[in-house]
């Protein structure tokens, strides 16, 4: 016979594989990803909104980050608008150990935000 004790461990260590294997790595929701270019960069460089320039070096931007890597040559190095936009919405689905914020999946970036600063980064 299972003990109380027993029981309320197995009871947890599934509610725990649920919460994190449905929650952790919530997928991007479907959107359009026409965003406006110009507004993305201004949230990119707002330190009160997108912040980018905080952790990365980004063309013509000021007082840059060194913590993640330059955003320069992105459509060498995703395939696809899609992919960048999924980077940025949870870094974490990637690597666990990310320090990047993810801008979407917490809301910290509004859908708009999200989808300019998307655009933005595509054209770099």
């Amino acid at each position: 016979m299972l003990s109380r004790h027993s029981t309320l461990k197995g009871a947890l260590a599934a509610a725990s594989l649920t919460l994190f294997s449905a929650g952790a790595y919530a997928e991007m929701p479907a959107m359009q990803l026409d965003g406006d270019v110009e507004a993305g960069k201004a949230v990119a460089m707002d330190r009160a909104k997108g912040n980018c320039i905080a952790c990365h070096v980004i063309p013509g931007g000021d007082s840059p980050g060194a913590i993640g890597p330059a955003l320069v040559a992105i459509q060498t190095r995703f395939p696809s608008k899609e992919e960048v936009a999924r980077q940025i919405w949870d870094p974490t689905v990637k690597n666990p150990e990310v320090v990047m914020p993810p801008f979407g999946k917490h809301g910290i970036l509004s859908n708009q935000d999200f989808v300019n600063v998307v655009e933005y980064i595509w054209s770099l």
